[in-house]
């Protein structure tokens, strides 16, 4: 890891909350599969809409290894809210669907800073229901669903479960990768990590004074769902989180959350390694762990 870490300072390439959104989006996409495993090749790579609650046509992938009407993971990306896109997160999507056996629906929520918080939590959970209501209609068992992603996606995966919750939808699991879950970023993990490696204090700030209105914003649950007055009942939970990563703190505090309120947690914390981990199975054996471990959860709770 030390070793990726030194290659991407040599690279010279600036840090994202450098750049202006549109300088920042391209950066990321870039960048996004340099390390990452060759792209496997699936049955079905299917790419179609979904209708959101103001008529905003979102972009969604469908990934599956057979034609067979599969249970299936919705999946939103990382990026603060405001990078990464279908393509960048790509790859990984491809490997969860082979390894699980299940379908992936991989959704391009809207981004900041043209679109301002809920709108991403509005797409993801309009996704979602989507899905949950209509999912054969895209060839899928509506009846086996997870909620995935990673950073903030795991934040919009994670305000999903309690949703889907409310709303009496089924779900099976919720796969929080390195969610973000906070109100606000002061916990050891972030003071430990102000200067990253990868995501700095300085990046965070970024991201999210694209993504907020006002400070406000940071107070409701769907930005912050450690802030969620109650989460029992909602779908068990697989977290995967990485260990000198400013957000790991809150990833342990979520699970405690989860945990007292009696929902099944299965918390890996996976070693010396840092925030996108994941996406780094060329050069990272814990991220092809990872993948593994997290694919295995999916395939036990969509297939038992």
């Amino acid at each position: 890891m030390a070793g990726v870490v030194e290659r991407m300072a040599r690279a010279g390439h600036p840090p994202l909350d450098r750049l202006t959104p549109e300088e920042a989006k391209a950066s990321y996409e870039k960048g996004a599969g340099v390390l990452e495993v060759p792209k496997p090749e699936l049955a079905r790579v299917e790419d179609f809409s979904i209708e959101a609650r103001d008529g905003h046509a979102i972009p969604a992938r469908l990934y599956a290894p057979s034609v067979d009407a599969l249970p299936a993971l919705m999946y939103f990306h990382g990026g603060g809210f405001t990078v990464g896109n279908i393509r960048t997160h790509d790859t990984l999507c491809r490997v969860l669907s082979l390894k699980s056996g299940c379908a992936v629906v991989s959704v391009d929520y809207r981004l900041a800073p043209a679109y301002k918080f809920p709108t991403a939590s509005n797409d993801a959970w309009d996704a979602f229901a989507f899905l949950a209501r209509e999912g054969g209609r895209v060839g899928v068992d509506p009846r086996r669903l997870a909620v995935g992603g990673d950073s903030a996606g795991g934040t919009l995966a994670a305000v999903c479960a309690i949703l889907a919750r409310d709303a009496g939808l089924p779900l099976a699991l919720q796969m929080l990768i390195y969610p973000g879950t906070t109100a606000h970023q002061n916990t050891a993990s972030h003071l430990r990590h102000v200067d990253g490696p990868l995501l700095t204090k300085s990046m965070i700030d970024f991201f999210f004074a694209q993504y907020v209105r006002t400070p406000a914003d940071r107070d409701d649950w769907r930005f912050a769902p450690l802030l969620a007055d109650d989460v029992e009942g909602v779908a068990p939970a697989w977290i995967g989180l990485a260990e000198c990563d400013p957000v790991v703190d809150e990833g342990i505090a979520y699970a405690d959350k989860l945990r007292a309120a009696g929902v099944p947690v299965d918390l890996e914390i996976y070693r010396g390694v840092i925030h996108e981990f994941i996406k780094m199975g060329r050069a990272i054996p814990e991220a092809l762990q990872a993948q593994q471990d997290a694919a295995r959860a999916l395939r036990e709770a969509l297939q038992p």
